[in-house]
């Protein structure tokens, strides 16, 4: 047995499930949440547990079985306390602001970068520091919109200059230096 998949998800108070075939429908305080889950995993949802089960031992039912568990635990996560992710900007005359619900960020091009912002997503910005708060309910849409705003200006690993993750350690190169004369 998977050690994730079988362990079953405590659904919070205020927390309602609906299981419809495939479908599953998790709404919140935050909000609600969608998703087509694939026909082979069976979802039991008695009182406040939820537990998934699978018919086989076959591998691709193995491989199923803890994806189908935390892609519904995450949906509770996310109706009941939602996910974010940080962006730190560093560089000189690197800036970021908030235009209505987007981004305007200005990475050193020789135009401002307009980054709108997708539907669920909401944006923090602290100016002063450069630093981007990416806030929603649904986990793939906060990581895919991290990941877009960070590829606008990757980090480089001769000045550390870039959009990075607040946790992440860039490595530095060290630059070239002179030839010796001989």
């Amino acid at each position: 047995m998977s050690r994730v998949g079988k362990q079953p998800i405590v659904v919070p108070s205020g927390v309602e499930c609906k299981l419809d075939g495939v479908a599953l429908k998790v709404k919140g305080p935050k909000g609600q949440l969608n998703r087509d889950l694939h026909p082979n995993m069976k979802v039991t949802i008695e009182k406040d547990v939820i537990t998934v089960t699978r018919p086989t031992d076959g591998r691709i039912d193995r491989s199923l079985h803890g994806l189908t568990r935390t892609l519904i635990n995450n949906m509770v996560v996310g109706v009941t306390q939602g996910f974010s992710k940080t962006l730190n900007i560093v560089g000189v005359g690197y800036k970021v602001d908030l235009k209505g619900k987007g981004l305007n960020l200005s990475l050193g091009f020789s135009h401002p970068v307009n980054y709108p912002a997708p539907e669920g997503i909401e944006f923090d910005v602290d100016s002063k520091k450069n630093v981007i708060v990416i806030k929603g309910m649904n986990k793939e849409a906060v990581g895919q919109t991290a990941a877009e705003i960070r590829m606008l200006r990757p980090p480089e690993p001769y000045k550390g200059k870039g959009v990075m993750y607040a946790d992440e350690k860039i490595r530095r190169k060290a630059g070239k230096t002179a030839a010796s004369g001989g």
